[in-house]
């Protein structure tokens, strides 16, 4: 009885060591996939009246969006697709582009990895109106 608790004890602390491992490998592809995803600002004023779509993946975030842009201003932002975990509230962030003309906006507090992934999908939706 004793061997069968022992070996139990066994997979489970090695069930355990798995997902901790697997855990921090995880956390780094999404640490190392933020830092690369930098936002760069786009110039309106060579993007034609249009709707773009455009989208960005930032582990584990996933979103799509649609820009509509007329007489050279961002007019509307929506988001077709956020698979977003915990970063709904992040969704905010289209009306403050919208507010700014600009990519150069804050990310929301606690949705920093929405933040970017939002903000990048707009930049790639209007670059492809360039």
């Amino acid at each position: 009885m004793k061997k069968v608790i022992a070996i139990i004890l066994i997979i489970v602390f090695l069930i355990v060591i798995g997902g901790v491992i697997a855990f921090n490998i995880m956390s780094k592809k999404s640490e190392n996939e933020l830092a690369e995803a930098v936002i760069t600002d786009v110039d309106l004023s060579k993007i034609p009246d249009g709707s773009y779509s455009g989208s960005s993946s930032i582990f584990p975030v996933k979103v799509q969006v649609e820009v509509n842009v007329q007489n050279h201003k961002i007019i509307n932002i929506k988001i077709i697709k956020h698979d977003n975990g915990k970063g709904a509230k992040a969704e905010a962030l289209t009306q403050e582009v919208i507010k700014a003309q600009s990519l150069n906006v804050d990310a929301i507090s606690g949705a920093t990895t929405s933040s970017k992934a939002i903000l990048k999908a707009i930049e790639n939706a209007l670059k492809n109106g360039n």
